[in-house]
C-alpha cells in the first residue's frame, strides 16, 4: 500500500479507535456497496430510457445515460 494511503488509513483508525485492518475492511465494504448502488441506479435509468415514449424525455434520459457511462 502506498505510504500516503497507509497514513490516511492510520489516521482514520486512530480517530475511530479501530485497527488499521478493521478500517480497511469497512472501506472495502463501503466501496462494494457503493458500486452495487451505482449499478442499480444505472439499470433503473436504463429501464426508464427504454420505456420512455416522449421524444424530449428520451433525449433527456439518453443524455443522463451518456453522462452516467462517460462522465460529464
Amino acid at each position: 500500500m502506498p505510504a500516503k494511503l497507509a497514513k490516511r488509513v492510520e489516521t482514520i483508525a486512530n480517530q475511530r479507535a479501530l485497527s488499521d485492518n478493521r478500517v480497511l475492511v469497512e472501506l472495502i465494504e463501503q466501496g462494494i456497496e457503493a458500486q452495487k448502488q451505482k449499478e442499480k441506479a444505472f439499470f433503473q435509468l436504463a429501464e426508464r430510457f427504454r420505456s420512455a415514449d416522449d421524444p424530449q424525455q428520451v433525449k433527456q434520459l439518453g443524455d443522463e445515460l451518456g453522462r452516467f457511462v462517460f462522465g460529464e
